[in-house]
């Protein structure tokens, strides 16, 4: 009996011919089934609602560690400003101080023309005693306006007896973590800087994105934490 040898494919081990003058070759290309393109939808609507429900709470950081001086921006609104005055009659609190630069509308009608003094004017209403109220007014910039506030603060510091070890920054809802960040690098890594979230107003944080101030402030907030974190490198505080 004949006996037959079996077929043996040869594999062409040469690379594959390529075009356009050399560059561009065939590959083999993987691509998703139905099944596969259905698992990756899921995975992406997954990470995206979790996306919607965790970044507000992420930049609305709150921190819970009262102690040093206490610090509010004075561009905050009424809530703000009333959630500094409790903190600091709840805690054995020295000073308040009240940062902030000129008034965005209004000021020539104004009877004070930073929101530093503003939101100073606010606490003394609210009952804190004039002593225990320090407004500190930044110039008037049009980038970086937190973060010369936070400048400006630490240059009134020096002018009386140096920095504190500590500040507890009160600031408004998603602005939290992008302030504690900018104020960090202004006051420099032997300053502690604390952080509590006012609650959001005209919109619900647990839904920010059913509402079209919900939708500007939280995506605001997101692109511009971003570039703080990422891009933002100001010099080293002078020491």
């Amino acid at each position: 009996m004949r006996r037959v040898s079996p077929q043996i494919r040869r594999v062409d081990a040469s690379p594959s011919p390529t075009r356009c003058w050399g560059l561009v070759r065939r590959r083999e290309l993987l691509v998703p089934t139905w099944r596969g393109w259905l698992l990756l939808a899921a995975l992406a609507l997954s990470l995206f609602a979790g996306l919607m429900l965790t970044i507000h709470p992420f930049l609305a950081a709150s921190d819970g560690r009262p102690g040093g001086a206490l610090v509010v921006e004075g561009w905050g609104n009424d809530q703000t400003i009333a959630l500094a005055a409790r903190e600091f009659q709840q805690h054995p609190y020295d000073k308040v101080y009240v940062t902030g630069g000129p008034l965005d509308w209004g000021a020539p009608l104004a009877e004070y023309k930073t929101s530093a003094e503003r939101g100073a004017s606010i606490l003394l209403k609210l009952g804190l005693k004039p002593e225990t109220v320090q407004a500190v007014p930044a110039p008037g910039v049009v980038l970086d306006r937190t973060y010369v506030s936070a400048i400006s603060l630490r240059r009134w510091f020096r002018e009386h007896g140096g920095p504190p070890a500590s500040i507890h920054l009160v600031t408004e809802g998603a602005h939290a973590r992008r302030s504690r960040l900018l104020f960090q690098k202004a006051l420099g890594p032997e300053v502690t800087v604390t952080v509590t979230a006012a609650p959001a107003l005209g919109y619900d944080p647990r839904r920010w994105w059913t509402t079209s101030s919900g939708v500007r402030v939280v995506l605001g907030e997101a692109i511009a934490y971003c570039y703080v974190r990422l891009f933002f490198h100001p010099p080293p505080p002078e020491s």
